[in-house]
């Protein structure tokens, strides 16, 4: 299937596949927009697919240090140059959750749906509360480094900021090649735990106005949702939370079943958009 490309203000932006209703695609770390691969074969023949590698990720990095904002401001700016009529599909993955519920509740309007895959209410007490000492230093741990590499690179140590990132992602198992890898990509950590470009203390409580697919990994150490996140989903019947015997990549340590399941829930009468 053909891809069409763009750039919205200074990023550029994927765009492939037919149908009435678009689906934005935001990855997290340590991705590319090469991380929906999958999904768009899979949706592409119903649906007008989006994706783009997030700002400031690509290498070398092509767009300024954003805020929050910002950054929500750039999101709305591609929602609207491939829907200017109709609010959209979201499929987010890590980081791409935190900005993409970001939007979500700062314009409901422009959102008509919700795939979050692995991260849930990442800013909420409950979620705090349902971590462990253990976990919440396991977070901490890998966290703060990432944001330590990102400051190192900044200060001109980029080589050492480059693998310092490497490791973690070895560690973590990341699929992404440790080539594809680097400093600039932790932009996200230093923002939470250094206060980089603002900050992240005044995102939005992840309260969805919309219908949700919630999909996440079940064998890792701790998860990115509290309970409480999946009883609330669960109140409402157009609402799915699936659990997939993976880690944090659902999309594709379980890129059959995870295709199937969404596929499925986009299609069900119940919560397609008008």
């Amino acid at each position: 299937m053909t891809q069409h490309s763009f750039y919205v203000n200074d990023t550029e932006v994927y765009l492939e596949g037919r149908g009435s209703h678009t689906v934005v695609m935001l990855h997290g770390w340590p991705d590319t927009h090469r991380l929906w691969d999958g999904m768009v074969g899979a949706l592409a023949p119903q649906y007008r697919c989006v994706r783009f590698t997030l700002p400031g990720f690509e290498d070398p990095a092509s767009s300024p240090a954003r805020t929050l904002a910002q950054m929500t401001a750039q999101l709305l700016a591609i929602v609207n140059t491939v829907s200017p009529q109709q609010p959209v599909t979201l499929l987010l993955h890590d980081w791409g959750c935190v900005f993409g519920y970001e939007l979500a509740m700062r314009h409901p309007d422009r959102v008509a749906r919700i795939v979050g895959i692995d991260i849930g209410d990442h800013n909420s007490g409950a979620y705090l509360r349902a971590l462990g000492g253990k976990q919440k230093l396991q977070i901490l741990g890998y966290q703060f480094w990432l944001a330590a590499a990102w400051g190192l690179g900044m200060l001109g140590s980029e080589g050492l900021a480059d693998r310092m990132t490497r490791r973690m992602a070895r560690i973590l198992r990341c699929p992404l090649a440790s080539a594809a890898i680097h400093w600039r990509m932790n932009r996200p950590y230093a923002m939470a735990w250094l206060g980089a470009a603002g900050g992240l203390r005044h995102t939005l409580p992840v309260r969805p106005q919309c219908p949700v697919f919630y999909a996440y990994g079940t064998h890792k150490p701790f998860m990115f949702h509290s309970p409480r996140w999946l009883e609330t989903l669960g109140r409402n019947p157009v609402n799915v939370a699936l659990g997939f015997r993976s880690g944090h990549w659902v999309m594709l340590d379980q890129a059959d079943a995870l295709q199937t399941a969404v596929r499925q829930w986009l299609e069900s009468p119940n919560n397609r958009p008008s």
